[in-house]
């Protein structure tokens, strides 16, 4: 019997969740399945393997994870039509996103690819020539082999044009030399998208986009070292003298940064469910503790301290929700959506790390233990301030729409 609108919609703790569905049949079945495979499945091998927040599976474990999940239908579910995905809506893809993330598993970020899967390639599809297609873009829609974006260098993040990372074409073959860092995904990844420049002169701009083989001579990914919220997924990506054939190009030269920041607008909105589903654990563990947890014969949570953490906590994901929806209906609607994904992304960060931080707050000393649930969302939370476009570059893309 295939799941409904209704089916969806177990009763939740938080209100401000337990309202009609707001998305379409199809993703309403999407999410229960989800639910099931999370809860279930990944549960199960989670605990087999000791995979938590904290301690990442092994790249063979990640494998076997993308590919059942390609199995069940849910990896490339965010491609295009053509390429097996299912066409959702932007609103159906962030209500399905929340609710991965909202279940707390550590497998939420693995379950669609999002670090190194279909969402990374299927806008460069249209671009991609057949060997592209056939060689580096069907093999990750098939969860075959994993891809990661490489743009940020010392002195490049929030300038995206001013990469140093150079490739001179030779014949046949860009030569490439630079260094690349803080590239998510790229310790268990296969090819990487590399946004480099082709600039003949070194005070010229003019930034391409390279199909790379990691396992080719002259590259090398360097990790191992963590990032704040414990994860030992992100790396360095060095180039030395790597020779990477000129088919290899994606689009035209000079195009690249264009086709790095193609789908910007949806994909800063599609960062928003994460962190919110991230935020809506955090507020039901807050919950669950203040109704448990006594102090001078009572439950904490029947002071009205603990009471207006709570409040402003649903208050707050609430309103950061509400725009997160409203801004996915504009995007489907056809709006350009710069300034109101800004918002959101602006938003949802700051309003996560916020409920987070009253998390640790309410859970007082075992809050601020490292393995507790809450300090890891903190941790997490916080970094999503940086991550995907800091929150000054939000405010200046939020700016200039509202300047013209």
């Amino acid at each position: 019997m295939e799941a409904t609108k209704t089916d969806v919609q177990e009763r939740d703790p938080l209100p401000m969740l337990n309202g009609p569905f707001e998305g379409s049949e199809r993703a309403a079945e999407l999410i229960v399945r989800l639910r099931g495979f999370l809860d279930g499945e990944l549960a199960d091998l989670a605990r087999e393997h000791r995979v938590n927040h904290e301690e990442g599976a092994s790249r063979e474990l990640l494998r076997a994870v993308w590919k059942r999940s390609h199995a069940l239908g849910f990896y490339g579910m965010t491609l295009p039509d053509k390429m097996g995905g299912l066409g959702l809506s932007v609103l159906d893809q962030a209500l399905i996103k929340e609710a991965i993330y909202a279940t707390g598993s550590p497998f939420a970020p693995h379950v669609m690819g999002e670090l190194s899967g279909p969402p990374r390639v299927g806008a460069l599809a249209r671009f991609a020539t057949p060997y592209q297609m056939q060689h580096f873009i069907l093999p990750v829609a098939r969860a075959e082999k994993a891809i990661c974006f490489a743009l940020t260098e010392a002195e490049a993040g929030s300038d995206a044009g001013a990469v140093q990372t150079l490739a001179v074409q030779e014949g046949d073959s860009f030569v490439i030399n630079g260094r690349k860092r803080f590239i998510s995904g790229s310790p268990f990844a296969d090819f990487a998208v590399l946004v480099c420049s082709t600039a003949e002169k070194p005070e010229q701009r003019e930034v391409s986009a390279l199909f790379v083989d990691l396992g080719a001579p002259g590259v090398r990914v360097e990790s191992g070292y963590r990032t704040m919220a414990g994860q030992s997924s992100t790396g360095n990506i060095v180039f030395e003298n790597a020779r990477v054939p000129a088919a290899c190009l994606i689009g035209e030269r000079g195009r690249g940064l264009g086709l790095a920041l193609g789908r910007i607008t949806v994909n800063r909105l599609l960062h928003c469910p994460a962190m919110l589903g991230l935020a809506q654990v955090a507020l039901r563990d807050a919950l669950g503790h203040a109704m448990q947890r006594r102090q001078f014969g009572r439950a904490i949570g029947q002071f009205q301290a603990i009471q207006h953490m709570l409040a402003d906590m649903a208050t707050e994901l609430a309103a950061a929700r509400a725009l997160m929806l409203h801004t996915a209906r504009q995007l489907d609607a056809g709006a350009e959506g710069r300034a109101e994904s800004a918002m959101a992304k602006l938003f949802c960060s700051e309003t996560a790390f916020r409920i987070a931080d009253r998390a640790v707050q309410i859970h007082g000393g075992e809050g601020i233990v490292q393995g507790s649930r809450v300090e890891f969302l903190f941790r997490v939370l916080r970094m999503y301030r940086v991550l995907t476009g800091t929150s000054e570059i939000q405010r200046n893309t939020i700016a200039k729409e509202l300047m013209g």
